[in-house]
């Protein structure tokens, strides 16, 4: 019974957050990728950080970019640039639990953008690549999308 009513509770008191691995850093109070440009996965491969002073928000969310030309490209085609699952962990979300997601851990997989929580993660997620990704895709739709991050992590883990 203290249980059920301390999830309760937590869900009462995190009602209202979004489910979106989010950092602050100076202005920017929900900066998603700890501030690497989004576009550089696609054209440089790897994770380059974002200037400040360039930046675009979506759905709620701050981007950083290294140039206007990458932020011109993530404003013309944002789904195609956005990391999946709100940023956290690909492999955490085969189980429903948003957690982790480290940006510099990351794999573009037919064109799509997954996050990390470090590299045993993405081995364990490469394992069953095909698999994994219909697991996920279907938690982050069915549950997690909407849900916040916490409740949605304490559900699978402790209920």
């Amino acid at each position: 019974m203290i249980r059920v009513l301390s999830s309760i509770l937590a869900a009462l008191l995190l009602a209202g957050c979004v489910s979106m691995n989010v950092v602050s850093d100076g202005a920017d109070s929900r900066l998603m990728l700890k501030g690497y440009d989004p576009v550089a996965y696609f054209t440089d491969g790897k994770p380059v950080a974002g200037r400040p002073d360039i930046k675009a928000d979506h759905q709620g969310v701050t981007y950083r970019f290294a140039s206007e030309d990458h932020r011109r490209l993530f404003i013309a085609n944002t789904a195609k640039y956005v990391p999946q699952y709100g940023g956290f962990c690909a492999n955490g979300m085969v189980y429903a639990i948003p957690i982790g997601g480290e940006p510099e851990n990351f794999k573009i997989i037919d064109g799509r953008l997954f996050v990390f929580g470090g590299i045993r993660p993405r081995l364990y997620f490469e394992m069953d690549q095909e698999r994994n990704i219909k697991l996920a895709d279907y938690y982050w739709e069915t549950e997690a999308s909407d849900a916040d991050w916490r409740w949605q992590s304490l559900k699978r883990v402790w209920i």
